[in-house]
């Protein structure tokens, strides 16, 4: 028996149009494959080669530019609701976004309020988007990776425009034996580099560093206290002023 030999589906490869194809829409058709090289140039390697030295003028650019953008804005007017959910299904590709974030990528597409509006509280109808989610995941993964303390998680999160309550619940999974140990963290990382150092510079230094990593004043002199005494009495960090 012979079995039935079927073509892959035109996404194969495209995770954003994989997303499109799995809630119903139908992706568009693949482009059509440009001409060869042999075709384009008619064999000329010498015309080839100054096509590719020639650089674009400022003027050629901005045209250009200008023609994406009008094409851009022509496909929001022939299909806005298509658009819109294509960027919303692009954007949620692999990572989570706030819904902040996603009103601004559609705000930028030219999508009309209503319509964007209306799009984003259906897919938070769905789950799509969750900044409650978003902001417990951001905190997670910033204070792991970065360091960061509370205070510039919640900086961050208001950038990305997540309601006050949200980050809180979400910072809020932060203790403070958590903070002590990332900050002390950078403390040593640190002071790998300042072997010998005189110890008031190297409590500026080091106090800095947590500063800008959002830490409060306490805890960072605290940590680095104690860092800084466990140096000296290995002798890494001096006890006098050696410059």
């Amino acid at each position: 028996m012979t079995s039935e030999h079927r073509p892959p589906p035109s996404w194969v490869g495209d995770v954003s149009l994989g997303v499109q194809a799995w809630v119903g829409e139908t992706p568009p058709p693949p482009a059509e494959e440009a001409p060869t090289r042999a075709g384009r140039t008619g064999g000329r390697t010498g015309g080839r080669q100054a096509d590719r030295k020639r650089t674009r003028t400022w003027e050629e650019r901005e045209a250009a530019r200008v023609a994406r953008e009008e094409a851009a804005a022509a496909e929001v007017e022939a299909d806005p609701e298509a658009v819109a959910r294509r960027i919303l299904l692009d954007a949620l590709t692999g990572q989570a976004r706030s819904r902040q974030e996603l009103a601004d990528k559609l705000a930028k597409r030219g999508v009309p309020t209503e319509l964007a509006a209306s799009l984003l509280d259906r897919f938070s109808e769905v789950g799509l988007i969750d900044d409650a989610a978003y902001a417990r995941q951001w905190v997670e993964s910033r204070h792991r990776s970065r360091g960061l303390a509370p205070r510039a998680l919640a900086q961050e999160l208001r950038r990305k425009g997540v309601g006050d309550q949200e980050a809180k619940e979400a910072l809020e999974q932060i203790e403070e034996g958590d903070q002590r140990e990332a900050a002390r963290a950078l403390v040593d990382k640190k002071l790998r580099s300042m072997r010998g150092l005189d110890r008031q510079v190297a409590t500026r230094r080091l106090a800095g560093l947590l500063a800008r990593k959002g830490y409060a004043a306490g805890l960072a002199f605290s940590v680095v206290r104690e860092a800084l005494g466990e140096a000296e009495d290995d002798g890494e960090v001096g006890e006098h002023p050696d410059f």
